[in-house]
C-alpha cells in the first residue's frame, strides 16, 4: 500500500531527543489557543504525531526551540485542512486567513492580525518566537518562500472548488507541486533551528537553489504517494498519482510505479547536486566557518527528506482510515 512505500535514501538523520516534554508542551498550547475545540478533533490531531515529524527535522533544535517549532508545523498542517467545498464561502474564508498569514512576517514585530481566528493569533505568537534573533536577510528569505507556498494553496482552493475546470498535466502539476508542499522556507526554519544563516551568496548559488528543488520535488512526491490512499478517499484530484492515472491512462498500479520513478529520479538530482557543493564553495571562495554553514544548509534538507519520510510511514494522517474520521474544528472564524 501506498503509506507503506519504502524509498532507499542514501543517508540517515538523527533524532532529537526532545520528544517527550516538547510534545506535551505543543499538546497543552494547541488546546489552549483553541486549534483543536472538540475531543475528536483533539483525538484526530495526536494521531498525526507531527511531534515525531519536528524531531526529526530539526534534530539539533533547543528543547524550548523544539516546542515552537512543533507549533508552527500544527498551524501549516491544521490549516490545509479547513478547505470544504461544500461550505457556502468557505472558499473566500479561506483566502482571507491565507492572506493575512502571509502579511504577518512583512509586518513589524508583535503586530496584531488584522484577521482575527485562531489560526492568525496562534501564527502572530509562533512568528514572533520563530524570527528572534535572525537577521533581516533571513526574514525576507523565509517570508518569502512562506508566501510563495500560501499563494499556491490558495491557487489549489480555487481548483479544487471548480475554478474554470482546470485540470494540470503531470509537468504543470510537478512545478505546482514544488510550491505547494512547502519545503523550501521549512528548510530555511532549519538554519532557525540551530541558530546559524546560509551565505547569502551560497544560497543564491545555482546548485543550492537546485539541491532545495530538487529537495523539494523529493519530498512532495513521496507525500503524495504516502498520503495517496487518505487523499483518494476525500476525491482529492490534487496528487500526483492521480494525475499521472489521468493525463497517461494507466491503471492506479501502474501510476503508482510511475510515481514511485519520478520521486526517485527526483532523489538522485538532489544527491547529485550535494555532491557538488564543495565545489561551489571553492568557486564562492568561502572560508571554513562559512564552509560549514553551507553544510548545515544541506544538513536541513537532509533532514527534511529522511525525517519527513520516516515520519510519513506511521502518520496517522495518512493511514487508509484517515479520510472517514470526522471533519477537522474550524480554525477560521472566531
Amino acid at each position: 500500500m501506498p503509506q507503506d512505500m519504502r524509498f532507499d535514501i542514501p543517508f540517515s538523520t538523527p533524532v532529537s531527543a526532545h520528544l517527550a516534554p516538547a510534545r506535551e508542551q505543543h499538546l497543552r498550547w494547541v488546546r489552549e489557543m483553541g486549534l483543536v475545540r472538540s475531543q475528536a478533533g483533539f483525538e484526530e490531531y495526536e494521531s498525526w504525531d507531527l511531534a515525531q515529524a519536528a524531531v526529526r527535522t530539526y534534530p539539533y533544535a533547543s528543547a524550548d526551540d523544539m516546542v515552537v517549532l512543533m507549533n508552527w508545523f500544527s498551524l501549516a498542517f491544521l490549516f490545509d485542512d479547513q478547505f470544504d467545498a461544500e461550505i457556502p464561502d468557505r472558499a473566500d474564508r479561506v483566502l482571507e486567513v491565507a492572506r493575512e498569514l502571509v502579511a504577518t512576517p512583512l509586518r513589524p514585530p508583535s503586530s496584531a492580525p488584522r484577521v482575527v481566528c485562531p489560526i492568525t493569533l496562534a501564527w502572530a505568537e509562533v512568528w514572533d518566537q520563530l524570527s528572534d534573533g535572525m537577521s533581516p536577510t533571513w526574514v525576507g528569505r523565509f517570508a518569502t518562500s512562506w508566501g510563495r507556498f500560501l499563494v499556491a494553496h490558495c491557487e489549489e482552493v480555487d481548483l479544487a472548488a471548480g475554478g474554470g475546470g482546470v485540470e494540470l498535466g503531470v509537468e504543470e502539476y510537478a512545478a505546482f507541486r514544488r510550491r505547494t508542499v512547502g519545503i523550501h522556507h521549512s528548510i530555511d526554519a532549519g538554519e532557525r533551528s540551530r541558530r546559524f544563516e546560509v551565505p547569502a551568496q551560497a544560497q543564491a548559488h545555482p546548485v543550492m537553489i537546485g539541491l532545495r528543488d530538487a529537495a523539494a520535488d523529493t519530498i512532495g512526491f513521496m507525500n503524495d504517494i504516502h498520503s495517496f490512499e487518505r487523499e483518494k478517499r476525500r476525491g482529492d484530484g490534487h496528487n500526483l498519482i492521480v494525475v499521472l492515472r489521468r493525463e497517461r491512462g494507466l491503471s492506479w498500479e501502474s501510476a503508482v510505479d510511475e510515481a514511485v520513478a519520478m520521486t526517485t529520479e527526483g532523489l538522485r538530482r538532489y544527491v547529485e547536486f550535494e555532491a557538488r557543493v564543495p565545489l561551489m564553495c571553492e568557486e564562492l571562495g568561502l572560508g571554513v566557518e562559512e564552509r560549514q554553514r553551507v553544510w548545515m544548509g544541506v544538513e536541513a534538507a537532509r533532514h527534511w527528506i529522511n525525517g519527513n519520510y520516516e515520519w510519513a510511514l506511521t502518520t496517522g494522517r495518512y493511514s487508509s482510515g484517515a479520510a472517514s474520521r470526522s471533519a477537522p474544528d474550524d480554525l477560521l472564524t472566531v
